[in-house]
């Protein structure tokens, strides 16, 4: 077996490895086709990456452009500690506003945990009104974890 495939995570290592996660590098597609790379907080939608943003943000009018992106969630410090998942995909914008809502209050837990829902409603409200929320389509998923080279 080649170390590629020994350090690759199981599906179900890679749903464990994302619910237990907080942050990720989204990277979007600048008018210019550089990389637009920013650390976002993220829920999880039926095993799906979501994030929202400010609708005016360069995601979000790169998203409208091109939805193509990358998701990188990693952890560890040195080299035999480092895991992570890259996820390939398109960026679908959630149209529904009760949705809309609703990740941001998935996001807003993972971002503050241990705060009540109560507490964090009147932040999510407010900072919902100019939000747009998206949920990826995988369409490649790349793994490692280098605990396994021990």
């Amino acid at each position: 077996m080649n170390q590629r495939a020994r350090i690759a995570m199981s599906d179900d290592e890679v749903a464990a490895f994302l619910e237990g996660s907080r942050k990720l590098q989204l990277a979007t597609i600048n008018p210019d086709g550089t990389p637009h790379l920013v650390t976002m907080f993220y829920g999880l939608d039926a095993g799906r990456v979501a994030f929202w943003t400010y609708g005016k943000a360069q995601k979000a009018r790169n998203l409208a452009r091109d939805p193509r992106v990358s998701c990188l969630i990693e952890a560890g410090e040195s080299y035999d500690e480092l895991r992570g998942v890259l996820l390939y995909g398109k960026a679908e914008q959630v149209a529904d506003r009760d949705r809309i809502m609703a990740i941001g209050m998935m996001i807003a837990r993972r971002m503050t945990p241990g705060v009540p829902d109560e507490l964090l409603l009147p932040y999510v409200e407010q900072t919902g009104r100019k939000r747009v929320a998206y949920v990826v389509e995988r369409t490649k998923v790349v793994s490692w974890d280098h605990r396994r080279l021990t």
